[in-house]
Formats: C-alpha cells, sequence, structure tokens
C-alpha cells in the first residue's frame, strides 16, 4: 500500500507529530493533490491548541494549499488532468466523515474539484498560489451573507443612486486585503449600491491598502477612528451598513453602523433593513447586541451539496475568471518560514506573535 508523511495532530494542545499515512484513492468529484506548499491561518492555530472545529484525534489539519493533480475520481471535469493540472485549493475536511484524509497539512491529500482553482497560465509560484484558497473564500462568502449582489448581478433600477459605502475593517490582513480587491470590483460595478471603500488598517499598511483599491484607509489604532469614519462618510452624504470585519474589533464596527441605522431603516433600500456586520473572527460569546446591527460569522454552508455550490462559484468562476484576466492577484505576499512538514509547527507558533501584511507559508517538496 502507498503511503505519505502527514504532519498529525495527536492531542489538543500538543505539538503536530510527522507520521506515515496510508495514500487515499479518489472518489468520484475528488482529486488527489500532491503538495507543494501550505498557507498558515490563525484559525490553524486554534485548531491545534484548542481543538477548535475537531471532532476526534488524531487529526490532520490545514485549510490551504497549492500543488498538483496525481489522480482523479469519476465526474471530474476533463480540464482536471493527473500530472499536469496545478491547483490552489481549500481543505474539505470539515465536511467528510473521513476527514484526515482531506487535511491539507501532509504530503498527499484528497479535495472535491469544486474546492480547487486551476492555476494555469497564471505564472503563480506554489507559494504564491497557496496564499489564495482561504483569503478568497472568505470575503466573497462574506458579501453573499451581507446580501450584496454578484459581481455583475446587481440589478439596480435606474433612479437608484449610488450612495453606499462597503467598510472592510482590518485590511491588511490575508483576508482583508482579498476584502478590499473584491470590494473594489464591486464599486466599480455601475449597477451596484457601492461608490466607496473604507477600510481600516495600522499606520504602516496605509499607502499597500490604498494601493488595492480603497478610497479611505483609517488608522484603527485612533481612539477617534470610528467618529472619524463616520463623519467622513456623512459629509459626502454616503451611508454604512454593510461591513466585513476581516479581524479587529467587533465593537468598533458596530458602532459605526449603529449611526447609519437612522438613515435607512424604513426606507426603501435594496436588501436587508438592518446593517449587517460579516465576522470572519468567531463572534465572542459576549459580544454585545446592537440594535438594528446583525452580526454573522463568515462560514460556507454546511450542507456539503450547497458548499459545492458556493465552492464552484467562488472558485471556478470567480477567481479563475479574475486570475486569467490579471485582475486579481494574491495580496499579500508570502512569507516563507521553513521547508518541509517539520517547519509546520514553527509557522503556527510564529503566527501567534502576529503577522501583518503577509502570509505565512511553509514549503512541502519542490
Amino acid at each position: 500500500m502507498a503511503t505519505h508523511r502527514a504532519a498529525v495532530s495527536p492531542a489538543k494542545g500538543q505539538p503536530f507529530e510527522i507520521q506515515h499515512r496510508p495514500t487515499p484513492k479518489p472518489g468520484p468529484g475528488e482529486l488527489l493533490i500532491a503538495v507543494k506548499s501550505v498557507a498558515i491561518n490563525p484559525a490553524d492555530v486554534r485548531m491545534r491548541d484548542e481543538g477548535l472545529y475537531i471532532p476526534k484525534h488524531p487529526a490532520v489539519l490545514g485549510f490551504d494549499l497549492a500543488g498538483l493533480v496525481v489522480d482523479v475520481g469519476e465526474e471530474v471535469p476533463s480540464h482536471f488532468q493527473r500530472g499536469v493540472t496545478r491547483v490552489a485549493a481549500y481543505s474539505a475536511f470539515m465536511w467528510k466523515p473521513s476527514y484526515e484524509n482531506y487535511g491539507a497539512f501532509q504530503e498527499k491529500y484528497l479535495v472535491p474539484w469544486q474546492h480547487a482553482i486551476p492555476l494555469a497560465d497564471t505564472g503563480l509560484s506554489w507559494n504564491h498560489a497557496a496564499t489564495l484558497p482561504v483569503a478568497v473564500q472568505v470575503p466573497l462568502c462574506a458579501w453573499d451573507i451581507l446580501g450584496i449582489s454578484r459581481l455583475g448581478e446587481a440589478t439596480a433600477p435606474p433612479s437608484s443612486e449610488k450612495n453606499e459605502v462597503l467598510l472592510v475593517w482590518g485590511a491588511s490582513s490575508s483576508v482583508g486585503t482579498m476584502g478590499v480587491h473584491t470590494a473594489s470590483l464591486l464599486r466599480d460595478d455601475p449597477n451596484s449600491p457601492f461608490s466607496a471603500i473604507y477600510t481600516t488598517t495600522g499606520a504602516s499598511n496605509v499607502d499597500y491598502v490604498a494601493s488595492l483599491g480603497a478610497d479611505c484607509v483609517f488608522d484603527y489604532k485612533d481612539p477617534q477612528v470610528v467618529d472619524t469614519i463616520v463623519t467622513t462618510a456623512k459629509e459626502r452624504g454616503l451611508v454604512i451598513r454593510h461591513c466585513f470585519l476581516a479581524t479587529g474589533d467587533l465593537s468598533a464596527c458596530q458602532a459605526v453602523l449603529k449611526a447609519f441605522v437612522p438613515s435607512f431603516q424604513g426606507k426603501e433600500t435594496r436588501g436587508t433593513q438592518k446593517a449587517k456586520v460579516a465576522s470572519a473572527p468567531l463572534i465572542p460569546p459576549h459580544a454585545e447586541s446592537v440594535d438594528g446591527v446583525e452580526t454573522v460569522f463568515v462560514m460556507p454552508s454546511m450542507d456539503e451539496k450547497e458548499g459545492l455550490k458556493q465552492f464552484e462559484y467562488w472558485f471556478g468562476t470567480y477567481i479563475s475568471e479574475k486570475l486569467a484576466q490579471g485582475i486579481i492577484k494574491p495580496s499579500p505576499g508570502p512569507t516563507l518560514v521553513g521547508k518541509g512538514l517539520e517547519a509546520i509547527n514553527a509557522g503556527l507558533n510564529q503566527m501567534t506573535k502576529g503577522v501583518s501584511c503577509t502570509k505565512l507559508v511553509v514549503e512541502i517538496s519542490e
């Protein structure tokens, strides 16, 4: 029986151990990927250290990877070719009962084809490609959760005005930078309600975030940041009722949106009558409830069939087209923390110290 190496989580709070595992065969609709690079996410740290989302141990974790298709199951589209197709992919272990075959932190791994982004003709390195899946999925899922029409699907009446701001809080994180990228495309859609993208970041990253397409960039450390954002929007006759919290302070996002609740409640507006925060971080159990402001955790559907449809659009349609057109590129860039599965623990430990405006990656093989 063929085997491969994996970084295995033996128990909650324990560092990964390198073990050999049987190499699985792909089932219907699945790809077997030879993993080349993996990226580290904050959720990976919590899963290793706190057992978040893990029903049982031992477990193989990890969401983000790039690699080569080495085998395909039945019912897979023909553009996925053995030994030819390069992909970036998002782990499906949270949807699978035999989830240890679907975690990214191993040399060979299974993934539904809908969770894979073909990389043909993109020129991306393995390390750059590995930064894409979570960074793309989270903001695109956030726009769906916020009830924002998908790019090109908005059908605004001729009399409507583009008088809304889309707020991205924590814009220098990996999901935040991609949030700015994708939000700017929504703003540029003539039928969307958005005329501006407002963001927050640290002072050292203001110019970088602006280069991604943000119209106004605010320093989240400014003690007056909430008032400044509200004042800036109101002076321009704009309304803020949608916020993507990539990372940072939920209460600050709620405070911004609360200031605009009287501006749209009771009026004819597209979508929800409530302001809404889509939160990438888990919502704290003690989070305040704010009248007129709803907070929703960003998560793909846990119904597997529905989730596959979501990923097919996010990866197979949206990002595949934007990469091929050169409209979207990976951002922020990768920082290599080591080579081989043995380096993943070090990458997770580095993540706990704080990471800004980069994505930590580990090269698994050449």
